[in-house]
């Protein structure tokens, strides 16, 4: 057996479950009602679900210390959209919302057109516009082989 290369579930560590459930349901995003008030929150996207899970409890669930204050954690999560004015209209959104701008949009030197908003635990998330990646109908990027 091999790894399947397919990530099905993001989950993100929050300091207020309440808080950053309310952030993504601004965003639009769909809560699930297999969801756990106070407990956990699960979100349907087009590909992975996105879960989140309160930081301590993350970190004991997986037997690790848990960080301090929200830093650069070396990763960030990504939403591909299909032209500038879709990646400036989202971040409208997510600025809406209560996140924190942290780059605003701008076009990358690969002819694309990217920028960065923060969610209320500092989580950082890409909006790009990346003409190279075909996305699919339901929003999914159609990556070549």
């Amino acid at each position: 057996m091999t790894l399947p290369a397919a990530i099905s579930v993001i989950t993100l560590g929050v300091t207020d479950l309440d808080r950053s459930v309310a952030f993504y349901q601004a965003l639009g995003w769909p809560l699930s009602s297999v969801s756990q008030p106070g407990t956990i929150a699960w979100f349907r996207t087009a590909g992975a679900t996105l879960g989140l899970f309160p930081t301590q409890d993350l970190a004991a669930d997986a037997g690790v210390p848990e960080g301090g204050e929200p830093v650069f954690r070396e990763v960030t999560l990504a939403v591909n959209l299909g032209s500038r004015e879709e990646v400036d209209a989202a971040m409208a959104v997510a600025l809406g919302a209560g996140a924190d701008l942290v780059k605003a949009p701008v076009p990358t030197e690969w002819g694309g057109y990217s920028g960065y908003f923060a969610d209320p635990d500092g989580h950082l998330w890409e909006l790009v516009h990346a003409p190279g990646f075909a996305l699919t109908g339901d929003g999914r990027v159609d990556m070549p082989a």
